[in-house]
């Protein structure tokens, strides 16, 4: 009896021993699925849609401004290496972007052609609102400039028209480049019904290009609307 005991107590042993095993196994990687990775982008702040495994032109937007802001190649698929920073406990966020360290310091918008971005940034250094962009690097060149008034238009205009005259462009704030037509604004507006050329969720990717302005939401181009009442720095990076 008492070796039966005995072997009774070394199995309860062994079992409790397995029983805390399979207690603290970490859980199983999630599978690499589309339906993953846009619940991954979403809760990145990349705005994919929904995650119904469709990967259409929304979920490829919401991969391209994850890579643009992870600094990896801009190519559209979930490659290895976004999988690899997806799944990562540290990555950065599609909307919540720091300030590139090249940019200068003081207040200024900076805008990065790389990452599709803008970034409105106080005297102190600390960024009042950030957003994705869409535009045309081969329009006008990378460099420093001011917003404000040229050719004898205005530095900012509510509800400025596009030279087809069948667009608005709303909250429109002027960008001193050299060039006349050059400004913030709002994803121009088709006159005829109210709605934008194309959806927010394309801003922050190069699946867009614009004539030479600089397309953002309408927050963003409000709030570039009151930041740049008086003349502000734009910082333009390649």
């Amino acid at each position: 009896m008492a070796h039966l005991g005995s072997t009774l107590t070394t199995l309860a042993i062994a079992a409790l021993t397995l029983g805390a095993t399979i207690a603290t196994a970490p859980p199983a990687a999630a599978a690499r699925t589309v339906v993953t990775a846009q619940r991954l982008l979403n809760d990145a702040g990349c705005d994919a849609g929904a995650a119904d495994g469709a990967y259409g032109t929304r979920s490829k937007a919401a991969v391209t401004k994850f890579q643009a802001a992870n600094r990896l190649a801009q190519t559209a698929t979930l490659d290895a290496a976004t999988w690899s920073r997806l799944e990562a406990t540290t990555k950065v966020r599609c909307d919540r972007r720091p300030v590139p360290a090249s940019s200068g310091s003081g207040r200024r918008i900076v805008l990065s052609r790389t990452q599709n971005y803008v970034w409105l940034v106080r005297d102190d250094g600390t960024v009042r609102w950030q957003g994705g962009v869409i535009d045309n690097p081969s329009v006008w060149r990378a460099g420093t400039y001011r917003t404000g008034s040229a050719c004898g238009r205005a530095a900012h205009i509510l509800n400025n028209s596009d030279y087809s005259k069948t667009l608005w462009l709303q909250h429109y704030t002027r960008v001193q480049t050299g060039l006349c037509g050059v400004g913030f604004h709002r994803v121009p507006i088709h006159k005829s019904d109210g709605t934008q050329i194309h959806p927010d969720w394309y801003l922050g990717t190069n699946l867009k290009e614009s004539h030479g302005c600089i397309r953002v939401s309408d927050r963003t181009s409000r709030e570039i609307w009151d930041f740049s009442q008086s003349a502000v720095k734009v910082v333009v990076l390649s």
